[in-house]
């Protein structure tokens, strides 16, 4: 296994980016690639700090993507950079020209966690055509009172406008486009029972299974920590392995 930062300028967001790269050591390449998004006070960095990533696919012929998602909810913002463009066109066409790297959908998954958990859907779902699986852990996954609390009204307005509801934002309503199109990505959301979000998690739970969009949910003791997503990470790994497709030859 080995790893590195890539360095590049995006052109969506008009600045310098950092992205961490877990390369596979087993293999030949061209690889699966799981996009792997933090939440809203971290970096690129962190899930490569903080949890046991880089063991958990040793031997496994899977990248890891993780880039810098600021602040922006990996969204288009309403008044502001187009993030979810950042992360769902721009990002794969960088890593698919620099690493070998699957550039098709049945090669790419996308997850994370909190704000990341949200990105993942956000992304996933907007991007169907482009992502075959998607996973979200503590997911920011509505527009509640409990984002309300850890943004504040000026930065949620700025992110996702004063009416987010029913817009590219709202991923109920991307569920339902996606849907529509028969370009459902697999889709698994976890959360833990004593988490601040565990509520605006069932309830997304519940207004899914309410469309008949498939998907897997699981609840488990835990709290919004790193302990959690340590752990849970895991099954992400495993779902996305189940859904990742045997890359077609050419013709």
């Amino acid at each position: 296994m080995s790893w590195c930062t890539l360095n590049w300028f995006s052109g969506v967001l008009g600045k310098q980016v950092a992205t961490c790269v877990l390369l596979p050591d087993t293999g030949p390449g061209p690889f699966p690639v799981f996009y792997l998004l933090h939440g809203l006070s971290d970096d690129h960095t962190i899930w490569h700090r903080r949890t046991r990533i880089e063991t958990y696919i040793t031997g496994m012929p899977l990248m890891v993507v993780m880039p810098d998602g600021f602040r922006g909810f990996y969204t288009d913002n309403h008044d502001g950079p187009a993030y979810a463009r950042y992360i769902g066109e721009e990002l794969p066409a960088q890593i698919e020209r620099t690493f070998p790297a699957r550039n098709d959908r049945g090669g790419r998954c996308i997850g994370g966690l909190s704000m990341g958990g949200y990105g993942a859907l956000r992304v996933g779902l907007g991007y169907p055509e482009r992502f075959g699986s998607i996973t979200s852990h503590s997911g920011a996954v509505r527009f509640s009172p409990q984002l309300h609390s850890v943004l504040g009204p000026a930065e949620v307005r700025h992110i996702f406008g004063k009416k987010p509801a029913g817009t590219d934002h709202d991923l109920v309503h991307l569920a339902r486009k996606a849907k529509r199109k028969g370009r459902l990505p697999a889709i698994r959301l976890d959360c833990g029972t004593d988490d601040f979000l565990f509520p605006d998690n069932q309830e997304l739970h519940r207004r899914l299974t309410g469309l008949a969009v498939p998907h897997e949910y699981q609840t488990f003791p835990g709290t919004h920590s790193w302990d959690y997503w340590d752990e849970h990470i895991r099954e992400a790994l495993a779902f996305h392995q189940r859904h990742i497709r045997p890359r077609r030859p050419r013709p």
